[in-house]
């Protein structure tokens, strides 16, 4: 079983950065994938980001390449976004999540534990 907690998140104005993080519990975080996905009020569920379990191969939804980034430290149990050049359109409840099968899925279905969130909201 793996838990994970988010937290970074906040108001910020259009332009500016956040970083997330993604606290895991549980020995086994180093070999699982992991994800951050988005929720907008009345909009699904869709992928951020991914990263492998080594960290060495990393995956980016259109909407974000080029300002948000994804990391992961091990050691620390920890995954990362940060997330740069923001946009009113990034306003979400932002979700980390991590994959046994290390499928690089970019499909929420195909992850197994999740985190409770956290409000992202960038005003103009």
């Amino acid at each position: 079983q793996v838990q994970l907690v988010e937290s970074g998140g906040g108001l910020v104005q259009t332009g500016g950065s956040l970083r997330l993080s993604c606290a895991a519990s549980g020995r086994t975080f180093s070999r699982y994938h992991m994800g951050w996905f988005r929720q907008a009020p009345g909009k699904e569920r869709e992928f951020v980001a991914a990263i492998s379990w080594s960290g060495s191969r990393t995956y980016y939804a259109d909407s974000v390449k080029g300002r948000f980034t994804i990391s992961r430290d091990n050691a620390k149990i920890t995954v990362y976004l940060q997330m740069s050049s923001l946009k009113s359109e990034d306003t979400a409840v932002y979700y980390c999540a991590a994959d046994r099968k290390n499928r690089g899925s970019y499909y929420s279905y195909d992850y197994d534990y999740w985190g409770q969130g956290t409000q992202v909201t960038v005003s103009s």
